[in-house]
């Protein structure tokens, strides 16, 4: 059997590297899948679901954010903003609420840290304005 190397690329690391036989995934306009002799190919990527299946036929899936997605060769790579990982997909909901609430945890923390440093400009601003 024919297989392919599929990479899921996020920007600070890979969070894949494997043989696989299959990917489906999901454009803007629906949902393919590719196979080791499919023509070279290149896509966006919308939120959703990426699944692949290893040349033994164990099925794995990803939660993946928006990125791209090219063919060329034997060769698979998904660029995305962010992704998580599972076995299965009860593994998968567990592992993305898990993952999207600490990250909207710390988006909370930056938010508010943001918030601090806004109101300690307009404090500095209007005290260098009220001294002129």
């Amino acid at each position: 059997m024919r297989a392919m190397t599929l990479n899921i690329l996020l920007p600070t690391r890979v969070l894949l590297d494997e043989t696989v036989a299959t990917v489906t995934a999901e454009a803007p306009d629906g949902q393919f899948c590719l196979r080791p002799r499919h023509i070279d190919f290149a896509t966006v990527l919308v939120p959703g679901i990426l699944s692949w299946r290893t040349p033994d036929g164990r099925g794995t899936y990803a939660a993946v954010d928006r990125g791209t997605l090219v063919k060329c060769g034997d060769r698979v790579s998904v660029s995305v903003l962010d992704a998580v990982a599972g076995s299965d997909a009860d593994d998968l909901e567990r592992i993305v609420a898990d993952h999207f609430n600490a990250r909207s945890e710390r988006e909370k923390t930056v938010q508010a840290a943001m918030a601090r440093i806004e109101a300690g400009f307009v404090r500095r601003f209007i005290e260098i304005h009220a001294h002129r």
